[in-house]
């Protein structure tokens, strides 16, 4: 297994014949600044014969600079109500693409600063980073000869310090990233539950991060009723088999912070009983993305090393399998916090697998220094017919609120486009999920899929915190916890395509990278 990052390198050398190709991201080649006056001439000849410089990727053939070419990807306007630092990644993308197409084997990204976005430099980077990033699958293939699309990732910057900043952040976010996609977007059987864990085991074995796994039965029967009843089909399956594992990092000094994080991890999603037809269970390998951001944003840590700060978190692995011992429709299983749960529809199986993990979490954050806890999940289709592709939902309970812990996140959202919608659980929420007859206390979920379902992304996160017990820590209570429910089915990234890392960049920006 290689978790190595694409190699990059800064240079304020435009002429550097260490790269063969250089790569301009910027909005107009009118505006660059004076470092960079020797690439306007070739553009405005090249915009004397061809108008749509602007609109498309172009390649330029100019002599002296490195391979004798210039990729020149504009960003376009970037100051009208709608633009965000997005479009300089977007960008970035585009022209590394179009790097590719031309055979470089070496290129420089010139992306340069913006008086509008103080890190569109960096964000570039990670845009031209996300267009290189080759699958875990084909890394281990051997079919290639080396483990990155390209030999090395040059990066401009006029100041030496600026550049050796830029790839320290872009080595960190990117390493995150990484574990991220090759766990959220490698296939059910690479990734199934226990060859996570040991992916996990080995990505930490060296950091200052600690590792537990749990695999036994009788363990999970006992501790996580809900996640086994998941598991229960899986289970007579060795290498389908359930994991639990565990990850903490404890920074130096006195702890200020502490963040608790569960990620839904379903290696595929069938529906179960409830099973996914009608062609829509293609894709369900990248059900485990919210488990896949815990581990990511624990190798960002592990890199950047907060003081300070302690997370603790859980990746709930666990394959949702449709077969004669799979749990179904109209089961009653008693939580952790000890709540009758009438299990609805056996596709809404993440709340299930996460929410004995939460309750955990819960008995644990009264005892820690300011915690804050988060579910992190592909939960809902509902999600993205509410807000669309490419947004995370972010929704808090009241003590969080209180804080505005959701408006918090979507303010770091916009500093390196990893953006975010505040979403609110309201009294309906909570009423949806009250148990209907004396055999229950709470119903798992409707049997109609989240997308046909009135609030259908907002209604499991107050399940979450009713069968949790949470709701005895809301801000009535004297011990109250500020939760928040992650919802990134929008956001996790395109199927057929790369996973994109949501909403790790987001997280790092928040607890660690207050300063940028």
């Amino acid at each position: 297994m290689c978790t190595s990052v694409q190699p990059i390198q800064w240079t304020s050398d435009l002429r550097n014949q260490n790269f063969d190709g250089i790569v301009l991201v910027t909005q107009s080649h009118e505006s660059l600044p004076s470092e960079l006056e020797s690439l306007k001439a070739p553009l405005q000849d090249y915009s004397a014969v061809d108008s749509g410089l602007g609109e498309q990727v172009v390649v330029i053939k100019v002599p002296g600079l490195p391979g004798n070419r210039l990729v020149f990807a504009s960003t376009g306007p970037v100051n009208r109500d709608y633009d965000d630092i997005r479009r300089f990644s977007d960008a970035a993308v585009n022209g590394i693409q179009r790097a590719l197409k031309a055979g470089m084997q070496r290129p420089l990204l010139v992306c340069p600063p913006h008086a509008d976005y103080k890190n569109n430099t960096l964000v570039a980077a990670l845009g031209a980073l996300h267009a290189l990033y080759m699958p875990l699958e084909v890394r281990e293939s051997n079919v290639k000869k080396n483990d990155h699309k390209v030999c090395v990732l040059g990066l401009w910057a006029a100041e030496e310090a600026r550049g050796t900043k830029l790839v320290e952040l872009a080595n960190a976010l990117e390493s995150g990233r990484l574990a991220y996609r090759d766990i959220g977007g490698s296939d059910p059987e690479r990734m199934a539950a226990p060859r996570v864990a040991d992916y996990v085991q080995e990505l930490f074995k060296d950091s200052p991060v600690n590792v537990e796994v749990v695999s036994d039965l009788r363990t999970l029967e006992k501790e996580y009723p809900c996640l086994a009843a998941v598991n229960r089909c899986a289970n007579s399956v060795p290498r389908h088999q359930a994991r639990v594992i565990k990850l903490q990092y404890c920074g130096e000094g006195p702890i200020e912070k502490t963040l608790m994080l569960v990620g839904k991890g379903i290696t595929y999603d069938t529906g179960g009983a409830d099973i996914k037809a009608g062609g829509v269970m293609a894709g369900m390998h990248r059900d485990k993305c919210g488990a896949a951001a815990v581990a990511g944003f624990f190798q960002i840590v592990a890199q950047l090393k907060p003081q300070h700060l302690k997370v603790v978190g859980v990746m709930a692995m666990v394959r949702n399998s449709v077969g004669a011992d799979c749990y179904v429709a109209d089961e009653l299983v008693v939580s952790r916090a000890g709540r009758r749960v009438r299990v609805g529809n056996t596709d809404a199986e993440g709340r299930m697998v996460m929410v004995d993990l939460l309750c955990e979490m819960k008995e644990k954050a009264v005892n820690e220094v300011s915690p804050q806890l988060f579910t992190i999940a592909t939960l809902t289709g509902h999600a993205i017919r509410a807000m669309g592709p490419n947004y995370s939902i972010i929704m808090d309970n009241g003590p969080a609120h209180r804080s505005g812990n959701a408006a918090q996140w979507q303010k770091a959202g916009e500093v390196l486009g990893d953006l975010f919608e505040v979403s609110t659980i309201r009294r309906e929420d909570y009423e949806f999920h009250k148990g209907q007859s004396e055999y229950e206390d709470i119903l798992q979920c409707n049997n109609l899929p989240s997308s046909a379902t009135p609030r259908g992304h907002q209604t499991p996160a107050a399940f979450l915190i009713m069968a949790s017990g949470l709701d005895k820590h809301g801000v009535d209570s004297e011990a109250p916890l500020p939760y928040s429910h992650v919802d990134i089915a929008g956001s996790s990234g395109p199927f057929p395509g790369v996973p994109t890392g949501a909403p790790i960049i987001t997280m790092a920006t928040n607890y660690i990278l207050s300063d940028l």
